[in-house]
């Protein structure tokens, strides 16, 4: 082999060893780089640099938030009377029907088995105000307040709202830890918030999340009047921590956590609290006035969707389109008509129904607002006077309830009576008015048992039958009424509440 050869080859080599040689350290860059990756580790370079403020997002410090209020987050142990299944001494096939297989009668009454419940509760003064859920004390004969301490108080029921589903109650103590109230309006999807409650008896616990949506409704309040704009947040809730605090990173309170989305009863991912917005006015109300004032605009509204924006030719998908104006209301004298699109009120953007029913839920009867429509597409302002359920702009006592339209008014069923017919619940009807009772021919002295097949003890379960009734979506929305007189007669009434 001459040497020109001997260099060729050579030289074919060498070409050969370098590109091998790149091959291999090619082929393992791209290996570490995609372990890189797939393990997650942050070492992409340039990565977190096409985002604003990306440093002080991955460096946020929970801990100045979480201090500021563990200590104000209280755990809440009530006791309430166990439902019983049934009650005593009546053999007529038609009661049954209606009340289920009944027992015997009891020669001896019996007190109701008590059920323990649990949940949170948020310090809001010093001197022991604290706000929970309704479904927390709802029924409740015994409330017990435990602080953060570990001191233990005996609680008052201040008053509750079912149509948000916020309590207040009140414990004797002075120079208490508070959660000073934040501004739910401000918060923005992707915020991080943190939960602190008792979820499962573990008291203290704060978890961490980010806000993932505004403005949920999720169907979960039974009230004629409800008002559902819940934050939703994917920090971990579970049973236990209704009534806790939603905080954002400052440690001001931004919502009262209700609800979790799940298909277990624990915690799967979603979670969702009552803004702070609507706790300040419902729990400032029942302060000052024992029960809420509130303001109702008078229209029957629904989301828009794709299908209604293309059937009544609208240029907006956002807003809440206005489905019935109710006559004498505080629409119909502003002005407000059918097929309107409601899309601000007093300057905050209204996207949906549920934005609609926050807003107006902070106002209070005989409050001035500004509304604007949306009109063929055409842009108009509106004024309107707001007014109370009952069509004016008084202050509503806290004895004006929902069973107003039922005309009646109820006693206690006294041990004698109990003893004597077999009952071992029931509510007597002291005196009938104008309203349904009086109507269906209902008299004094009748014991109602069961409406609607839900047994009945006090008004608060009256006043959950009928709030049921009127949110069901039955076209027909009827009371059965099913009771018994003094001298023993059982009696049944169907009450029509669409009359």
């Amino acid at each position: 082999m001459n040497v020109s050869k001997l260099k060729t080859a050579g030289l074919f080599v060498a070409v050969a060893a370098i590109s091998v040689a790149t091959t291999l350290a090619t082929s393992h860059f791209s290996r570490n780089s995609e372990m890189v990756y797939k393990t997650g580790e942050n070492k992409i370079p340039a990565s977190y640099a096409a985002f604003a403020n990306a440093s002080s997002a991955l460096d946020t410090d929970f801990t100045v938030a979480a201090e500021l209020s563990v200590h104000a987050v209280v755990h809440v142990k009530t006791k309430t009377p166990m439902r019983a299944q049934s009650f005593g001494g009546f053999s007529d096939p038609f009661f049954e029907y209606f009340f289920g297989p009944q027992q015997r009668r009891q020669q001896q009454p019996q007190e109701a088995p008590m059920q323990e419940g649990s949940g949170s509760g948020v310090i809001i003064s010093e001197d022991g105000y604290i706000v929970t859920n309704n479904h927390v004390i709802d029924g409740s004969k015994e409330i017990e307040v435990t602080l953060n301490d570990k001191r233990t108080f005996k609680a008052t029921l201040v008053g509750a709202d079912p149509n948000t589903d916020i309590a207040l109650l009140k414990i004797e103590a002075e120079q208490l830890p508070v959660i000073i109230f934040g501004n739910s309006d401000a918060l923005k999807v992707g915020e991080w918030v943190l939960a602190v409650g008792n979820p499962f008896n573990l008291t203290s616990t704060v978890t961490a999340g980010i806000v993932s949506a505004k403005a949920r409704n999720i169907n979960i309040i039974n009230s004629q009047m409800r008002i559902e704009s819940f934050i939703q947040t994917d920090a971990a809730v579970n049973p236990g921590n209704s009534g806790g605090a939603l905080v954002n990173t400052r440690g001001e309170l931004v919502g009262i956590n209700t609800a979790i989305a799940s298909q277990t009863g624990s915690y799967a991912g979603y979670a969702f609290a009552v803004p702070a917005s609507i706790v300040q006015k419902v729990v400032a109300d029942i302060r000052k006035f024992g029960v809420v004032q509130r303001a109702v605009l008078g229209v029957s509204m629904q989301d828009i969707t794709s299908e209604l924006a293309k059937d009544k030719k609208l240029k907006t998908l956002e807003g809440a389109f206005v489905a019935e104006v109710i006559e004498n209301s505080a629409a119909e004298k502003a002005g407000v008509k059918k097929e309107d699109v409601i899309v601000d009120i007093n300057g905050v953007a209204v996207k949906s129904s549920s934005q609609l029913q926050e807003q107006i839920g902070r106002y209070s009867p005989g409050d001035k607002i500004q509304i604007t429509v949306l009109r063929d597409n055409k842009e108009l302002t509106l004024k309107a006077e707001l007014k109370n359920r009952q069509g004016n702009t008084e202050v509503v006592s806290a004895d004006a309830t929902s069973v107003d339209v039922l005309g009646v008014k109820f006693k206690e069923l006294n041990s004698k009576t109990k003893n004597s017919l077999g009952l071992s619940y029931g509510l007597e009807v002291a005196s009938v008015s104008k309203g349904k009772f009086q109507q269906a021919g209902i008299r004094p002295g009748f014991i109602v048992v069961k409406i609607n097949n839900q047994a009945i003890r006090s008004e608060d379960d009256v006043k959950s039958a009928l709030d049921a009734a009127i949110n069901t979506n039955d076209q027909f929305k009827v009371l059965n009424v099913a009771g018994v007189y003094p001298n023993g007669k059982v009696t049944y009434y169907a009450i029509n509440l669409a009359d």
